[in-house]
């Protein structure tokens, strides 16, 4: 799962950064409005957990710029005014969810999880499944028609991520922001990720099933 957390109180925001990079999830952080609102922009994610009260843009105005930018991922907000006009506020704003501060890490988790649950249900599958290519999670290996197909860790992801988003198209960047984070390697290291997944998933059938868009990114294609 890929979170944002815009929160700017460093305290509360280590204690959240630590509880979920422990249990797998990738957290990208920012401490003001602004630069909250360019990320959840910028990026693709699973949700943001949002504080109301921010430096230069409240959470309130960051949550109905994401709205008017067409930025649907799910919202929970976070807050320490436990008062009905600010929850009501916040779900007018587009908000999917509101917690109030001080709170149990396990409740943020179980929110979060909800929404995840509701929004992006492929986040939880522990098995995918596109035409005759399976993938399973837990044990990290694919069949294609019946046949184990042998996966290295990156081509796994990238067979993960192509079939989460199976048949739409998944970018470059996308796929080099999900392997590398922000320290990609030199050169066209994933064209070389790119072939060695063809070769395994593609190269012993018939019909291959990984496209190119030409200047854009890769997608499998359309299941019959």
């Amino acid at each position: 799962m890929r979170v944002l957390l815009v929160e700017d109180s460093r305290e509360i925001a280590g204690v959240i950064l630590d509880y979920f990079e422990s249990t797998g999830h990738e957290v990208d952080y920012a401490a003001d409005g602004k630069n909250g609102l360019s990320l959840a922009c910028e990026n693709t994610y699973d949700i943001i957990i949002l504080d109301v009260m921010l430096p230069g843009m409240d959470g309130f105005r960051v949550c109905r710029e994401l709205r008017t930018s067409g930025v649907s991922t799910p919202v929970l907000m976070l807050t320490a005014r436990d008062t009905t006009d600010d929850t009501l506020q916040g779900f007018s704003e587009g908000a999917d969810d509101y917690l109030i501060k001080p709170f149990d890490l396990k409740i943020l988790d179980a929110r979060v999880n909800a929404l995840v649950r509701r929004s992006s249900p492929s986040v939880f599958k522990k098995q995918l499944i596109y035409g005759g290519l399976s993938l399973d999670v837990a044990s990290h290996s694919a069949i294609r028609e019946g046949q184990p197909i042998g996966l290295n860790p990156t081509c796994f992801k990238i067979l993960k991520i192509l079939m989460d988003k199976a048949p739409e198209v998944v970018t470059r960047d996308e796929l080099i922001y999900a392997i590398w984070r922000d320290d990609p390697p030199e050169g066209d290291t994933l064209r070389n990720h790119i072939y060695q997944l063809r070769t395994s998933v593609d190269k012993p059938f018939e019909q291959a099933l990984i496209l190119t868009v030409p200047k854009v990114g890769y997608r499998l294609k359309g299941s019959t």
